[in-house]
């Protein structure tokens, strides 16, 4: 029984400071992590309410990192922009160029992550679209 009840507050303890954890802060260069933390920075606008920015993880492609930052305001994404993408030669530049302007006027009509692949621009697709997801996870947006 003494058994059972040390395990039950050993994994509530867990659970709490799991929970509690909070990521550093840095700036997002270097090392091996899978991806850099979430970040929130509210923001708050004049007479039209309160204006939520959230930075997305940056997704870890294999063409270079793509990261996105979603504006939500009044339950409503109103901005999504491209905070990095691969820009690493004259064709990342190029794909780019027609890519994130169309996956940004998707998911603003969509107002999800939900879209569809970029065709010619897969690979930064799927990272814009996985940094787009924990942005929303993040800010609770349903």
């Amino acid at each position: 029984m003494r058994r059972l009840t040390l395990w039950i507050a050993s994994t509530v303890a867990a659970i709490v400071l799991l929970f509690s954890y909070r990521t550093s802060l840095g700036a997002g260069g270097g090392g091996g992590a899978a991806s850099a933390p979430v970040i929130l920075t509210p923001q708050v606008s004049a007479p039209t309410g309160r204006i939520l920015t959230v930075d997305g993880s940056v997704a870890r492609t294999r063409w270079g990192p793509v990261q996105v930052e979603v504006k939500i305001q009044n339950h409503k994404i109103i901005d999504v922009r491209a905070l990095r993408h691969p820009d690493g030669n004259d064709r990342d530049t190029e794909i780019n160029a027609y890519a994130l302007p169309q996956l940004r006027a998707e998911v603003l009509a969509a107002q999800s992550a939900k879209v569809d692949a970029v065709s010619g621009a897969t690979v930064t697709s799927g990272g814009y679209l996985k940094s787009l997801q924990a942005a929303l996870d993040a800010a609770h947006f349903a």
